[in-house]
């Protein structure tokens, strides 16, 4: 399977996630509420350019079949992760408003940028290249945070977050995308593959940047005069 070459590509990656000081603060509950007032902000106007991956991915889909697992991304997308976004925003004090017009920070807006062009130029195996770092990761990170002591206790406010990426709904969304990515990557050849796994290498770079970017609270280092 494709994606058991990627994972091994990867892997490497992911688990300095675990070992990153804003990934591990939602695990022992000690993330500064700033930082991750932050990430709200910040995932959540990403969510909106991520969703359109999967709106691509339904334009270049090569069958109906194809057309509703993209569908069903979305709506995961929209209606699951977005959701979660806006209960801990109203926690935070952070109004839907707000957070829509927050604007994308650099290495946000380089993310989905990168995401985004390839995704237009390329197929339906393209897009999925794009969306699977993000989902996969998370799930990942989820899983890992999870098993730890005291994660998934009451009095860990980063609790419901652990939930959402570690549970079923996610889970099955996050399969849905290995899968077709398996399924898409069938039959093609060398020189298409590569240009696939080096996108979800990059995407996993970026997901990277996005953790430090939240724990510096980085917007664009230069200021406007």
């Amino acid at each position: 399977m494709f994606t058991e070459r990627i994972l091994k590509r990867v892997e490497p990656i992911w688990a300095s996630y675990l070992e990153h000081p804003f990934v591990k603060g939602l695990g022992d509950g000690s993330l500064e509420k700033e930082k991750f007032q932050f990430w709200l902000k910040q995932d959540y106007v990403y969510l909106i350019d991520y969703a359109k991956l999967m709106a691509i991915g339904s334009a270049k889909a090569p069958d109906l079949r194809v057309m509703g697992i993209f569908s069903k991304l979305l709506h995961g997308t929209l209606f699951m992760e977005m959701d979660l976004h806006r209960s801990y925003a109203k926690q935070f004090g952070i109004s839907e408003s707000e957070s829509e017009a927050t604007e994308a920070a650099s290495v946000n807006t380089a993310y989905t940028s990168y995401m985004l062009n390839h995704a237009q130029r390329g197929g339906a195996e393209h897009v999925t290249a794009c969306l699977l770092a993000c989902a996969w990761s998370y799930n990942y990170i989820g899983n890992h945070l999870a098993e730890q002591d005291g994660a998934l206790d009451d009095n860990n406010p980063y609790r419901d977050w652990i939930e959402t990426y570690s549970g079923e709904a996610f889970t099955e969304l996050m399969n849905d995308a290995i899968a077709l990515m398996d399924e898409l990557a069938e039959g093609m050849p060398e020189r298409v593959l590569a240009d696939l796994e080096e996108i979800i290498v990059k995407t996993s770079y970026y997901e990277y940047m996005f953790w430090e970017m939240c724990e510096f609270k980085a917007h664009w280092d230069i200021p406007v005069k």
